[in-house]
């Protein structure tokens, strides 16, 4: 396949200096946003410090405010504060004034996010915030605008340029206030020693969250899908019971409950190179007795890294006593996601 076929028929033909020129633009664009994030490092200063303090003295929420583009990063804002252990949500300013500035409670914080500091939704809500008293922090390009002298604190997402060319559609600035969203989350993570674990807990359906939450326990088979037989079994009636549970092993069992064994696919191919009579030989003879392991309760993903480490597609499950409760194999943990 070309290159051309792999792209796709362009709807018009563009002439080579048209081309070099969308690559132009393209890299400027990302040049110059990259430039505005990088600046912003040297204003991470004691503002920061006090907004991030605010933040997490709140026992409320963080309430995230922004019209326009600015409304669409605080929502993304708002998004990253909540799935990192700061409660937080956003409100549209419009509607504020319309009823839902009731959402806000004197137990919150709010953010407020505009690059003139001047939107006129915000403002009107302004007096009716100051009012609750609660901790008002601003992010805004103007550090003399009316939002910026209110706020209890002022963090300046200021850029020196849009990226667009004509200076007119939000950006660089755009892109300023998101990394400072970013910035304010994980500071407030790291702060309040929030673990890849809380964060599985407000994920449960992705795969971080199943790979930190499943344990073996979830997706082990057991009872009647459990494949096990009594210490001194034929081989053939072993095998039968393979065949019938569907896990490629089955474990071997002292009288006491406690995990003597396993016979898996392996040893069946090693025991017949050895010329074994399946009708006449004891699974003792043949099953493998230093078996891996795992203990109930252990999460499903070290059962991915132990089955990984000892190259191997099976594992049984036993208590803190060394008794077989279950068993798994690589199949249920793709099933379950957590590879």
């Amino acid at each position: 396949m070309t290159e051309r076929r792999r792209l796709g028929t362009p709807p018009a033909v563009l002439s080579p200096e048209q081309a070099d020129q969308i690559k132009r633009l393209g890299r400027a664009v990302i040049e110059t946003e990259a430039k505005a994030v990088a600046a912003l490092a040297e204003r991470i200063d004691d503002a920061f410090v006090v907004a991030c303090a605010h933040m997490l003295a709140c026992d409320g929420r963080i309430v995230v405010l922004g019209m326009g583009k600015s409304g669409h990063i605080g929502g993304k804002i708002a998004a990253t504060l909540a799935s990192t252990g700061s409660p937080a949500f956003f409100v549209h300013p419009g509607e504020a004034s319309h009823g839902d500035l009731g959402m806000i409670t004197p137990r919150d914080v709010v953010l407020a996010i505009s690059n003139s500091g001047e939107t006129d939704e915000l403002l009107t809500i302004l007096p009716i915030i100051k009012r609750l008293g609660v901790p008002l922090v601003v992010m805004t390009g103007r550090r003399e605008s009316t939002l910026a002298r209110e706020a209890d604190v002022h963090l300046d997402i200021s850029v020196a340029t849009e990226a667009c060319p004509l200076g007119l559609a939000p950006t660089s600035s755009t892109t300023a206030a998101l990394a400072m969203g970013d910035a304010l989350a994980i500071a407030l993570l790291e702060s309040r020693g929030f673990t890849a674990e809380d964060f599985a807990r407000s994920h449960p359906a992705g795969r971080l969250g199943r790979r930190l939450l499943l344990h073996v326990d979830d997706v082990m088979h057991r009872g009647e899908r459990l494949p096990w037989v009594a210490l001194g079994t034929s081989l053939l009636d072993t095998l039968e019971e393979i065949s019938r549970k569907g896990l490629g092993m089955s474990a071997v069992v002292n009288p006491d409950g406690t995990l003597a064994g396993v016979f898996t696919d392996g040893d069946l191919r090693r025991a017949l190179d050895r010329g074994i009579d399946v009708h006449h030989t004891a699974i003792d003879t043949v099953m493998t007795r230093q078996c891996a392991t795992i203990q109930s309760g252990a999460l499903a993903v070290e059962a991915v890294r132990l089955m990984e480490s000892r190259a191997i597609n099976g594992l049984l499950v036993v208590d803190a006593r060394g008794r077989l409760i279950g068993a798994l194999n690589m199949h249920d943990l793709l099933r379950a996601g957590v590879v």
